[in-house]
């Protein structure tokens, strides 16, 4: 008991895998759609925490640089999954939406509520300026980068029913942007102090890495848990939009992201509790640039292998939405200072758009 005690102690989030049966279970026996919709979520969130262990004990074997690749890359695969599981049904305003909500997620909700506790406990918090506006920059260009396909293909072609012209200006987008994100890993390796770098050495260097089989096995075993569980969810969609009554829109915003996402979210703010605030902002605009550089593009063109391309044309709520995150972003980490104010400012950004997106209509 005690040995389950001190289990639990370490990773409270290993506590929901007891979910899984039932979450199995659900989708075997017919459950409701909810319930099928309810439990398949909860159980990916220990998988994707165990995804990004593995990926940290693997780094520790393969050295700071190319664990930092593999940090940048499996990152966010509990997400990538989802979402590609998404455009194979076709449901490409979810896929969009959680790309948007992935961005807002980790800039309003994951740095706010890091900056708000790391600021009640610390008072006011210093990082890195130079490296979370060089940050900031770069996800001012993103976001530029995106508004081009959604501005300019109302010129070039009809949104709803994407021509040529449109979905080659998205693959050529995406082209552009996984190439900056490659000449952005490659600066950072050889420059300056990778963010997943630091995350990797942040995170592993504090507890006992795992042994190399057992890391392989895990993050096999928590990927295919994650594959099926997400077609699972995913199938599940649809029927809770009509149950519910709200927007699929709203699912994919802020469900998607969070349920992809919260280990990684819970290590930003245990950092910052820690007063290890340059770390903590590092996870959370790193993770932002992973999928407005890396997973966004790559959906681009793995949406053509199942015949439904998604296009990088977002909508105006969410270019809006987009747009005043990264801002407000930026503006906090300008003076490399934070106190807890900022922090709750950012959160209330973050409902304030919650609430709305609820709104929509379905």
């Amino acid at each position: 008991m005690k040995k389950l005690y001190n289990f639990i102690r370490a990773d409270p989030i290993a506590v929901l895998l007891l979910v899984l049966p039932f979450a199995i279970l659900a989708q075997v026996l017919q459950w409701s759609p909810l319930a099928v919709f309810i439990l398949s979520a909860i159980g990916i969130i220990p998988l994707a925490g165990y995804i990004g262990k593995a990926t940290e004990s693997l780094a520790h074997y393969t050295g700071p640089r190319v664990g930092g690749l593999l940090n940048a890359t499996l990152g966010n695969a509990a997400e990538l999954i989802i979402t590609i599981v998404a455009v194979r049904e076709g449901l490409l305003e979810l896929v969009k939406a959680s790309i948007t909500g992935s961005i807002l997620g980790n800039l309003l909700l994951v740095l706010g509520m890091s900056i708000l506790l790391g600021g009640m406990r610390h008072g006011v918090q210093s990082f890195n300026r130079k490296q979370a506006s060089n940050n900031a920059l770069l996800l001012v260009l993103t976001v530029v980068i995106l508004l081009i396909p959604s501005l300019l293909s109302h010129y070039i072609g009809n949104v709803e029913t994407p021509e040529p012209k449109v979905e080659t200006l998205s693959l050529g987008v995406a082209a552009v942007m996984i190439a900056l994100y490659i000449m952005g890993l490659v600066y950072s390796f050889r420059v300056v102090e990778s963010p997943v770098t630091v995350e990797e050495t942040g995170t592993v260097g504090s507890q006992k890495a795992w042994p190399l089989r057992t890391a392989l096995v895990v993050l096999a075993l928590s990927t295919v848990g994650v594959a099926y569980l997400s077609e699972v969810l995913v199938g599940a969609v649809e029927p809770v939009v009509s149950t519910l009554g709200i927007s699929e829109f709203f699912i994919g915003l802020i469900f998607i992201p969070i349920i992809g996402n919260v280990a990684e979210h819970i290590v930003a703010v245990q950092v910052a509790l820690k007063n290890k605030m340059t770390l903590s902002v590092e996870i959370a605009i790193a993770s932002s640039l992973q999928i407005a550089l890396f997973v966004a593009p790559v959906l681009v063109f793995i949406s053509l292998i199942f015949g439904h391309p998604l296009t990088l044309v977002f909508n105006p709520l969410e270019l809006i939405a987009l747009i005043a995150g990264v801002l407000i972003a930026a503006l906090v980490s300008a003076d490399g200072e934070s106190n807890w104010l900022e922090g709750a400012e950012l959160l209330a950004i973050y409902l304030i758009l919650a609430l709305t997106f609820f709104l929509m209509p379905v």
